[in-house]
């Protein structure tokens, strides 16, 4: 679909919000509660951006960047180049980091840019009039975004590690805190993340979520395996130095992706046979064990050959 730049905002150092609003001026397609979009950059670049805005709100989109200065591309792009005024390929809404409406409480835990996903769950949260709380960690005021949208509410935790006299989030003590039947929601670095999974593993199964908002991914680039696409008929030959999706896109096979760090999920495939070599983070561990799919941007193959459903 596409979408116009209404408006541009500076929300920290570093991190600009993005209105985008319907070219006809009608209204978006609705989205629940910690919902992405894919953004075409340019061809062979798009990223995926949490949805900020209060899901009520159907007139426009609100996404917020973090410009990284050592990533990828994608945050350059965007604050160098976008423009207010100018028309963009968008994705409609897609959710793997759902929020379950019905918890008794339910407990956020953001760092950094991961706080976007948690700003629609707490106005929904409100809306439903549910117990919730949030726990937020930036470097420094400087470099946290929202916390205008977050002084409403006393149920927010601010922490700033960054700076002296500062401090980091105690996860354990917030997590040892929250009730056994509360759902729990992390978005931020990797560190964090791993260290909430580690926390949280005696909870009970889906209980604990975690989204990636970057991820310090090792890129399968071994190659010496073959690809069979099994629709097309295609045998792709997977080389040293490459991924399996830049084996894929050279050989003309048209394969959705987005952020290319196993993150968002856009590239999956279904496996029909052959064992994968999995370095996503968005299947789960018994996902990965059953070898039904792979993420064909950063996975590559344990056996010498690997049957696609393309």
């Amino acid at each position: 679909m596409r979408a116009r730049l209404k408006n541009i905002r500076w929300e920290a150092e570093g991190i600009n919000s993005y209105i985008l609003e319907p070219v006809d001026g009608g209204l978006m397609p609705p989205f629940d509660p910690g919902a992405h979009i894919d953004v075409q950059l340019s061809p062979g670049l798009a990223r995926s951006y949490s949805l900020v805005n209060d899901p009520a709100i159907r007139g426009y989109y609100e996404i917020a960047v973090h410009h990284a200065i050592d990533g990828r591309g994608g945050s350059r792009h965007i604050h160098e180049k976008w423009q207010v005024g100018q028309i963009l390929d968008i994705s409609e809404p897609k959710n793997n980091f759902p929020m379950v409406e019905d918890a008794s409480h339910t407990v956020m835990i953001g760092g950094g840019i991961g706080i976007t996903p948690m700003l629609p769950m707490i106005a929904r949260l409100e809306k439903l009039g549910k117990s919730w709380e949030l726990h937020y960690v930036a470097a420094s005021p400087e470099r946290a975004a929202y916390v205008d949208r977050l002084s409403d509410y006393d149920r927010v935790e601010i922490a700033y590690d960054g700076i002296p006299g500062g401090r980091r989030l105690d996860l354990k003590a917030i997590c040892a805190a929250a009730p056994a039947d509360a759902h729990l929601y992390c978005c931020g670095p990797g560190g964090m993340l791993d260290a909430f999974v580690a926390i949280n593993c005696d909870r009970p199964k889906g209980h604990a979520h975690i989204e990636y908002f970057s991820a310090e991914t090792e890129m399968a680039t071994e190659g010496g395996y073959t690809l069979e696409l099994a629709r097309s008929g295609k045998t792709i030959a997977v080389k040293e130095g490459e991924t399996m999706l830049d084996a894929l896109l050279s050989a003309g096979v048209n394969v959705g992706f987005a952020c290319s760090e196993g993150i968002c999920g856009t590239c999956e495939v279904k496996v029909l046979d052959g064992i994968p070599d999995h370095r996503d983070h968005f299947l789960s561990d018994d996902d990965k064990a059953a070898n039904r799919s792979i993420m064909v941007c950063c996975s590559g193959s344990k056996s010498a050959n690997l049957v696609l459903d393309i």
